[in-house]
């Protein structure tokens, strides 16, 4: 069993669904990007999502472009999002799934990337642009230092290709709740959705893509375990008037969010 699952099964038995908070690594700068994973842990989550900023996000929507453009600017790369992996793991104990498209893990080295975050702690990788079929090379350099390759599965998805994706999941599978990018809203049915790739694998499902508020995250709580909570973040940062704020903004928002999933 791995981390991630092991972590959310623990979760699930104590009665608490899984708040995943989304990060894009530097953003707004590097300094507030430590104090913004701190909050994370200090407002009770468990697993962090951060996220590698590239320049051709194709999943994306507009808050999450905007921050990738910015770190971008601001001179973050992938190994800076490994060494902020590595300090949200050792100083604060979160388990860290890292967002992050192709490019930049092929101009890396997959095998250097797979050792790198096997030696930073990360839990998980979630590659949007890697297509299943050419993902098994990527899934067993990481799994051999004890690292998920987390996929994700759209709504759209029959049961032939759920099928598949469940016979290769590991951590969990990531549920996109739309078809459109990220921060479009929550799509609908989503117990529906829920239950129709649950018959396909025993790995935790966490729904995101859309979740913008603590009441849609308790809508997806009711039935998933795990709720990944990014653009509406992002958009807090961006509105806040200085790191302060920003900082203030995030945590109270996943307080209120955690007490929307307990309830």
């Amino acid at each position: 069993m791995t981390e991630l699952t092991r972590l959310t099964r623990e979760l699930r038995d104590a009665g608490e669904t899984a708040l995943v908070p989304f990060l894009t690594a530097g953003y707004p700068d590097l300094e507030t990007s430590r104090r913004l994973i701190a909050e994370t842990a200090a407002a009770g989550c468990r697993i962090l999502e951060i996220g590698v900023p590239f320049s051709d996000p194709v999943a994306d929507g507009p808050a999450i472009q905007l921050a990738s453009s910015k770190a971008l600017a601001a001179g973050m790369t992938l190994g800076k999002a490994l060494d902020l992996a590595a300090e949200a793991r050792r100083e604060h104990d979160l388990r860290v799934v890292l967002m992050g498209y192709l490019n930049p893990v092929l101009a890396y080295g997959p095998e250097k990337f797979a050792k790198a975050c096997a030696a930073a702690g990360v839990a998980g990788v979630i590659v949007p642009d890697l297509p299943l079929e050419e993902a098994a090379g990527l899934r067993a350099v990481l799994a051999a230092g004890g690292v998920s390759l987390v996929d994700l599965v759209a709504p759209t998805s029959g049961d032939d290709r759920l099928a598949a994706y469940g016979a290769s999941a590991t951590g969990f599978l990531y549920l996109v709740s739309t078809t459109g990018v990220t921060g479009a809203g929550l799509g609908a049915d989503i117990q529906s959705y829920v239950e129709r790739v649950r018959r396909h694998t025993e790995v935790p499902l966490f729904v995101g893509f859309g979740i913008s508020s603590p009441a849609a995250a308790a809508e997806v709580g009711a039935v998933a375990d795990g709720a990944v909570v990014g653009s509406a973040l992002l958009r807090l940062v961006d509105e806040a008037g200085d790191p302060d704020a920003a900082v203030a903004a995030v945590g109270a928002f996943l307080r209120e969010t955690r007490a929307a999933l307990a309830d």
